[in-house]
């Protein structure tokens, strides 16, 4: 699919694909989404509602992990789904995640200016915006090496933060660091009587709030085309990001809860800044509101990475125009990364609209669409599998492989349908699945009928250039070799 003159680099090491998928996770979905979710679910509900999402990611993640180490590739996912589903499906599942990933930028957008109203409350959060984009596209103009380390030392400043978060915040609960407004409220706030003040089935509602917290973490599989050693690191990755987004999503829920009743969290201001203000640490309450800044940049520059290879790699691939295809002189694809930073500029709504409205909204979108990308990548993994196994490939040959199969990917899709299905009744999120299906129906229309309709096809087997059992020639072997 890729000559050699339109080649990423493979400038990804090893850590800087472990903080990228881990620092993609914590932004705003932790620091101000978890605040959200807890005023409408209760403390029960979004612990139960987190621990289900641990669960959904890590079905996706080894699925993902398989399918990666296989074959590493920019497409990831999308290129999985055309070669191992159907092209159309491909097609469909790459710009649904396209959209999706860079309409979670434009949150992030939206975020940070919500932030900065802190401390420039009179300037309109569209400015900051605007001000953000040109930042970011800056960023990831430069070359894979520069954006990898930015992000490594960007995820590290937010890992820090949320770590010495939890400390604070344990020590504040129970009495050690006192409370300006209140006293110490130990266990109060997570009484039995207030754990589920909505009721059951408002977690499954507020589901797409913990999916789009937890969006992010596939990025794995993005940047496996631009990792060094994609069997060794993608692994080890997987293991150390799915132990460590669980722990500092249930930690930092379960503080949250005992120190603030839940009507109290509300969406513009992080908890996470108001209890620094609560425990009365000079300065802390700015340095937290900092460091979240920091975190949603963060996030929203991941997301702008992942938006543009993806667009790149689909451009290679026939499904995009080729003018994304094309690499300037730093082996960036310059072309894709304009195109989406002018769809992320949806946040730039909020200048006339309340910026609280377009975050809900964007956000819903948002997780609509990383659901049905999980359920693509399931599907991948299974039919995959399947093919493997019947063009005489050997489970054994494969270095990293998912168990439970073909249970696990089976369940991982409906579980995501099953979540789909329960937001439909939720009228805030009712418009947000209905342009995400209908997105989703078209594309796949448009290209099968473009491309497939009516065509006579070959017989397809997708490890015909290929040793059964033998990693895919990839950039990296050529590398070597």
């Amino acid at each position: 699919m890729e000559n050699q003159a339109n080649q990423l680099n493979r400038a990804m090491k090893s850590r800087h694909l472990f903080m990228l998928s881990l620092g993609g996770v914590i932004g705003t979905g932790l620091f101000l989404n978890a605040g959200y979710t807890i005023n409408q679910a209760g403390p029960g509900g979004a612990l139960i509602g987190y621990i289900f999402g641990g669960l959904i990611l890590y079905m996706v993640m080894v699925c993902l992990g398989e399918l990666a180490v296989y074959m590493p590739v920019s497409g990831s996912f999308q290129t999985y789904a055309s070669r191992f589903i159907s092209p159309s499906a491909g097609f469909s599942l790459g710009w649904m995640y396209f959209v999706g990933s860079a309409t979670t930028a434009g949150v992030e957008f939206t975020a940070a200016g919500i932030l900065m109203q802190r401390w420039f409350p009179d300037v309109s959060i569209w400015i900051w915006c605007a001000l953000f984009i040109a930042l970011l596209f800056g960023i990831n103009a430069l070359t894979t090496r520069a954006f990898g380390e930015a992000e490594y030392w960007f995820a590290g400043i937010k890992v820090v933060a949320v770590i010495l978060f939890i400390i604070i915040g344990i020590a504040a609960a129970v009495g050690i660091v006192p409370l300006e407004d209140r006293p110490a409220p130990m266990l109060e706030n997570l009484a039995p009587i207030g754990l589920f003040p909505a009721g059951l089935a408002i977690i499954f509602v507020t589901m797409m709030n913990v999916i789009f917290s937890y969006q992010g973490s596939e990025l794995i599989g993005i940047a496996a085309g631009e990792s060094e050693n994609p069997s060794r690191d993608i692994p080890r990755a997987i293991r150390n990001v799915l132990f460590r987004i669980v722990v500092f999503y249930l930690s930092s829920i379960i503080i949250l809860s005992a120190i603030f009743p839940a009507s109290e969290l509300g969406l513009l201001e992080s908890p996470f800044v108001t209890l620094m203000d609560l425990v009365g640490i000079p300065y802390a309450a700015d340095i937290m509101n900092f460091v979240i800044l920091t975190a949603v940049l963060s996030v929203g520059n991941s997301c702008i990475y992942a938006s543009t290879r993806l667009l790149w790699s689909m451009s290679n691939e026939g499904m995009a125009p080729k003018v994304f295809g094309k690499l300037d002189k730093r082996k960036v694809p310059f072309n894709a990364l304009v195109f989406t930073m002018v769809f992320s500029l949806l946040s730039l709504l909020t200048s006339v609209l309340a910026a609280d409205t377009v975050f809900v909204i964007l956000m819903s979108i948002a997780g609509i669409s990383v659901t049905i990308s999980w359920m693509g990548i399931a599907l991948s993994q299974y039919m995959f599998r399947k093919k493997y196994i019947k063009a005489g490939g050997r489970l054994e040959d494969l270095t990293y492989k998912i168990r439970f199969y073909p249970v696990l990917p089976i369940a991982c899709i409906i579980i995501c349908a099953g979540l789909l299905a329960f937001i439909a009744t939720d009228p805030t999120q009712i418009l947000g699945l209905i342009i995400g299906i209908a997105f989703l129906v078209v594309s796949y229309l448009f290209y099968y009928f473009k491309h497939e309709h009516g065509k006579k096809k070959e017989p397809f087997n997708p490890f015909e250039n290929e040793m059964p059992g033998k990693t895919t020639e990839t950039e990296q072997e050529k590398v070597n070799s």
